[in-house]
């Protein structure tokens, strides 16, 4: 296993909220991280069929560009009743005609296709939250950790926090949605902690762990 010599990742992702995330998850452990898009960096095509294959396309583009180990996460929503989807088609789901993304759209074209599924039940409205992180090495080695949280989805939206579909995902165990929750609350894992919560700290404790010697 390649040691991690630098204390500085790239993050292959231009979304601000991945990089807010990421930043208080690394921070703890003494690691401090950039964006592509403060890198100035292009975006990849992400032509993978699996969360796996588009993060690392991104991972990899981002450390041989920049020559430092790269942290990278395609994560998406995995709807039951509709087969799985959006899936690693979950942003796409949200980009217009010109390219910006649109996340309410997105959600309506969610509901439309719950709806004519006659999935009108918390019981046939299940899916999860899954989000595959990938390290890659500018030589192209790689690892993957995977992190994934269980859930029904709500309709109308509720909560204005977090980024993507958070508004209509309700965890299990909870009676708010990720859109309600504060950034802590989702995300907020720490070295020592058993229990994460969302899919994207649930993966980052697998590399933790492996990786940056926690607990």
């Amino acid at each position: 296993m390649k040691p991690i010599e630098n204390k500085t990742f790239v993050l292959a992702s231009h979304n601000k909220g991945k990089l807010r995330e990421f930043s208080d998850l690394l921070r703890p452990f003494g690691y401090s991280v950039r964006s592509a898009a403060e890198l100035g960096l292009d975006e990849p095509e992400e032509t993978g069929s699996t969360f796996e294959e588009n993060a690392y396309i991104k991972a990899h583009a981002a450390a041989v560009a920049t020559g430092l180990p790269a942290l990278s996460d395609d994560s998406g929503l995995c709807v039951d009743a509709l087969d799985g989807a959006p899936g690693v088609y979950t942003a796409d789901w949200a980009t217009k005609e010109d390219g910006s993304r649109d996340f309410m759209m997105a959600m309506e074209k969610t509901e439309k296709l719950l709806a004519e599924k006659g999935a009108d039940t918390p019981q046939k409205r299940t899916g999860r939250f899954v989000a595959t992180l990938c390290l890659c090495f500018p030589d192209g080695e790689a690892e993957y950790f995977r992190g994934a949280v269980d859930g029904h989805l709500v309709w109308p939206p509720r909560g204005t926090d977090g980024f993507g579909y958070d508004p209509v995902f309700q965890p299990d165990g909870f009676d708010i949605t990720f859109g309600e929750m504060t950034a802590e609350e989702k995300h907020g894992w720490k070295p020592g902690d058993e229990q994460a919560l969302s899919h994207r700290a649930r993966a980052f404790r697998e590399f933790a762990r492996a990786r940056l010697g926690a607990a």
